[in-house]
């Protein structure tokens, strides 16, 4: 099961606020992303955190916006990931391997 997904089932299975799911689930990706730019070298712990903090405005409007949104404002492309994807299984090594 996909992490969405799951997200998805518990907060619904506790009955919990759609926005403050959105906002909660964004938030987590942040931090996720800004975890790797952190372990990378990319930038040091404290920076991380600003990062995030900076982030959080955007956060909130984001998840407002997703939440306010229909099935018909939904629709992706993402061929340039899929590409990216592609290229990146075929590694020798990969960033975080485990």
């Amino acid at each position: 099961m996909t992490y969405p997904v799951a997200v998805g089932i518990v907060s619904a299975t506790y009955k919990m606020a759609l926005p403050h799911v959105l906002e909660a689930f964004l938030t987590a990706f942040v931090s996720t992303l800004v975890s790797a730019c952190v372990r990378l070298g990319a930038i040091g712990q404290t920076d991380g955190q600003r990062v995030i903090a900076a982030l959080l405005p955007r956060v909130k409007e984001t998840a407002h916006c997703a939440f306010k949104s229909t099935l018909e404002d939904l629709g992706s492309s993402v061929f340039r990931s899929d590409l990216a994807s592609l290229h990146h299984e075929t590694q020798y090594t990969r960033l975080f391997r485990s």
